[in-house]
């Protein structure tokens, strides 16, 4: 739960809206997400309809100051 934990918070600092699914209490839906993006763990991180990635790729974009811009432009053309 760590992991997800982790990927709220950076969201929230983003300061965008964002939705939370708990495909962790169905495990068909948690297996069809991990098949749908073919990822094998969760949380999964998606923008505009686009797979970004899980926890380690989203905290990585946060401290190399790369996600922040990618969310301007998301929102910027929504």
């Amino acid at each position: 739960m760590w992991f997800s934990n982790a990927v709220v918070q950076v969201l929230k600092a983003s300061g965008y809206p964002f939705e939370a699914h708990n495909v962790l209490d169905d495990p068909e839906l948690r297996q069809g997400v991990k098949e749908f993006s073919n990822w094998p763990t969760i949380p999964q991180v998606y923008l505009a309809g686009e797979f970004i990635g899980g926890c380690d790729i989203v905290m990585e974009m946060h401290q190399r100051g790369e996600l922040q811009p990618l969310l301007d432009r998301a929102f910027a053309v929504a």
